[in-house]
């Protein structure tokens, strides 16, 4: 099997990040999204919509989306759990994951696409549109700061899937100037404890 991906883009690194937790050796396949390499009719094939990261099975099977990926390997290897064990451990996990995708990593997506121009040549830039998404992503930083005041990990005494979310957004905000603020203890403290596990640097 083998992951399609791009080594500088956010949502990649999630599975990196999760496979790295897990122990798990993949070949990576470098993909030139600037370029416009995920746009071609083979990839397309891969995954109709044209994002990356892409799971390819070795009998052909292709499953995109970052989450999606990452649960196929957590049935195959559920240790250590990263989405969670018990009933309310799960739905806690998938609520922060879900709100930290939402409030964050997807606003700092818009507001680099939107500010950056970095997909000009396949989509209308509206910078004012980049620039609210910026604000919402700054605006909920504010939240998670208030979440990581009262446990130490996004979700809960555990470090997560929603753990690796928050890390990758917030990590790939730096190229439009996005930053926790002086308030933002909490998050500041989380992320330099994250950023230390030897996960972070897949």
């Amino acid at each position: 099997m083998k992951i399609y991906e791009t080594r500088t883009a956010p949502n990649p690194r999630r599975v990196r990040i999760f496979l790295a937790e897990k122990g798990i050796d993949m070949d990576y396949q470098q993909v030139d999204i600037q370029g416009g390499e995920n746009l071609s009719d083979v990839m397309r094939r891969r995954n109709p919509i044209a994002k990356i990261p892409i799971l390819e099975l070795d009998d052909g099977t292709c499953i995109s989306e970052s989450v999606a990926i990452c649960r196929y390997f957590e049935v195959l290897h559920p240790d250590p759990p990263l989405f969670g064990t018990s009933a309310l451990e799960q739905a806690t996990i998938e609520m922060w994951q879900r709100q930290i995708e939402f409030g964050l990593m997807n606003m700092i997506g818009l507001c680099f696409q939107h500010s950056t121009g970095y997909f000009k040549d396949r989509m209308t830039p509206v910078p004012e549109f980049g620039k609210v998404a910026g604000e919402n992503a700054i605006a909920y930083l504010d939240v998670l700061n208030t979440r990581l005041g009262e446990s130490p990990y996004c979700a809960g005494d555990v470090f997560s899937i929603a753990d690796i979310t928050a890390l990758c957004a917030i990590d790939f905000a730096r190229v439009v100037k996005i930053r926790p603020g002086e308030q933002h203890t909490h998050v500041k403290d989380w992320h330099a404890r994250v950023s230390a596990r030897p996960s972070a640097q897949a």
